[in-house]
C-alpha cells in the first residue's frame, strides 16, 4: 500500500502473515529493506488479509482510520530513513536509535550500544569505563532511564550522589562527560529533541575536576634512579617506571606495544592508543633514547628484532581484552613496588600517573620551550602530555632529554 525506495533502502507497509494472533488477525507492520536484509517496526494494528486487500480503496470509516494511522507510521519511519540515506549514513542500528527501538530510547540502552559498539571496536579500556559508569548510573536511579528525565535536576542529583560516594572532582566530571556524550549522539540521531538537551551554558555544566598535584621534582627522581632495594623485582620496577618518566610519560597500554620497530634513528617512535580512536590526525610522538633507557632495555627487554617486542609482556596473540587484562594487572605491580620505594624515600605514593605528570613539569620547571608544554596539569591537559616534545627538531629533542637526568643542577 504504501512504499518508498531510495539508495538502496526500501519502506514499504506489510501484512505481516507469518504468524496469526489469536484473534485470527495478521499484525500490519513496516518493512525497511537493505542489502537483501529486513527489518520490521510495528504500527500497532492488526488486519484479516481480505480487509488488507480491499482497504486502499475502501470507503468506510474504519478501514480510513486505519490507512491513516498506517500511513502516519509509514511517513514516520520514511521520513527517519530520508534522513539517513541522504546523509550517506543509513544503518538498522542507526534507524532504530532514531525511532526509539532496538537499543531502546532510554539512557541505560544507549549507554549498553555504546559498551557494545566499543566491544566490536575493541576499545576496550573506552568499554569498561562506560560500563562502570552505567552502573553507578543504575545504582543512582533505576534500570530504565527515560531520556527525557534527564534533567538539570537529574544531573545536580547525580552530581551529589557521586559526591557521597565520596568520588574525586576528576572522577566525578568523567562520569558526567560519559553523559553528556550518550546524549550528544542520542541528540545527533534525533532521539533527543535540542529542548531536552541538558548540557550547556545556562543550563548543567561540568565542573572540570583538578587532578592531585602529583609531580616530583630532579632531586627525588635522583633519588628514585639511584634506589637500591632488597629485592631484585623493585629494581625491575624501578626501572619500568624510570623508562616511563624517560619515555616521554608513556602510558603502560602503549609501553608494552612497543617494538623494536618503533625506534627510528635513535628515538621511540609510536602514536598513543587512547588518542588512537578520537583523533582526527594521527600525531606521533618521538622519545630520545637516552643512555638510561638504552640500559633497562638492554637489562630487562628481548633480543633486537625488528619483529620482538621491546619488553617481554606480550606474545603477539593476545585479544583485545587479555591485553587489556596484561595492561593493568602491569600497571598495579609497578604502582605497588613504587608504592614501596615511595615510603622509602619518604616521598609518599607513587604511581605511573606522577611519572607522567612529573615529565611534563619538569621540563616546564627547567626551561623548556614553553609552547610545547601546557601550564596546567589538570586532567584535560594530561591527555597531551606525550605530545610535547613531538613537535620539536630533533635537536632540541635531545637537548630536553638530557635534561630529566641532569641530576647536577
Amino acid at each position: 500500500m504504501y512504499k518508498y525506495a531510495k539508495d538502496g533502502v526500501t519502506v514499504s507497509s506489510v501484512l505481516d502473515t507469518r504468524r496469526a494472533k489469536k484473534n485470527g488477525l495478521y499484525p500490519v507492520k513496516i518493512q525497511v529493506t537493505y542489502k537483501r536484509i529486513q527489518k520490521y517496526y510495528a504500527t500497532g494494528k492488526e488486519m484479516s488479509p481480505h480487509d488488507w486487500e480491499k482497504m486502499s480503496k475502501a470507503k468506510s470509516k474504519r478501514l480510513s482510520e486505519i490507512r491513516q494511522d498506517i500511513g502516519s507510521s509509514f511517513d514516520l519511519i520514511k521520513k527517519q530513513t530520508q534522513e539517513l540515506t541522504d546523509k550517506g549514513e543509513f544503518s538498522f542500528e542507526t534507524l532504530s536509535q532514531r525511532l526509539g527501538r532496538g537499543s531502546g530510547n532510554t539512557l541505560n540502552a544507549l549507554f549498553r550500544h555504546r559498551i557494545k559498539v566499543l566491544k566490536t571496536e575493541q576499545r576496550i579500556g573506552n568499554m569498561l569505563w562506560y560500563n562502570n559508569v552505567i552502573k553507578s548510573v543504575e545504582r543512582f536511579a533505576s534500570n530504565r532511564i527515560p531520556l527525557e528525565n534527564v534533567t538539570v535536576h537529574w544531573l545536580k542529583r547525580y552530581e551529589r550522589f557521586l559526591k557521597a560516594e565520596d568520588k574525586s572532582p576528576v572522577t566525578i566530571s568523567m562520569h558526567l562527560r560519559a553523559i553528556r556524550a550518550i546524549l550528544n549522539e542520542a541528540r545527533k540521531n534525533g532521539c533527543l529533541k535540542d529542548t531536552q538537551y541538558p548540557f550547556g551554558k545556562g543550563k548543567f555544566e561540568i565542573q572540570e575536576g583538578e587532578g592531585r598535584k602529583i609531580a616530583l621534582n630532579i632531586r627525588q627522581i635522583e633519588q628514585i634512579a639511584n634506589y637500591q632495594g632488597d629485592s631484585p623485582l623493585t629494581a625491575y620496577y624501578r626501572d619500568l617506571w624510570f623508562f616511563i618518566y624517560l619515555c616521554n610519560g608513556i602510558n603502560v597500554a602503549d609501553l608494552i606495544k612497543l617494538k623494536y620497530s618503533n625506534i627510528v634513528d635513535g628515538e621511540i617512535c609510536f602514536v598513543r592508543q587512547k588518542t588512537e580512536h578520537t583523533s582526527r590526525m594521527r600525531k606521533e610522538i618521538r622519545a630520545v633514547i637516552t643512555e638510561q633507557m638504552q640500559a633497562i632495555i638492554q637489562r630487562w627487554g628481548n633480543p633486537a628484532s625488528t619483529d620482538n617486542y621491546l619488553f617481554p609482556f606480550l606474545n603477539g596473540r593476545e585479544t583485545a581484552m587479555e591485553m587489556k587484562i596484561k595492561t593493568q594487572n602491569l600497571t598495579r605491580r609497578i604502582n605497588w613496588h613504587m608504592h614501596i620505594i615511595g615510603k622509602a624515600l619518604g616521598i609518599g605514593k607513587i604511581s605511573t600517573y606522577t611519572a607522567r605528570h612529573s615529565f611534563a613539569t619538569i621540563l616546564k620547571r627547567r626551561g623548556a620551550n614553553i609552547i610545547y608544554i601546557s601550564e596546567s596539569l589538570g586532567h584535560n591537559d594530561l591527555k597531551t602530555t606525550a605530545c610535547y616534545l613531538a613537535g620539536f627538531e630533533k635537536e632540541e629533542r635531545e637537548k630536553n632529554a638530557h635534561l630529566l637526568t641532569d641530576f647536577g643542577k
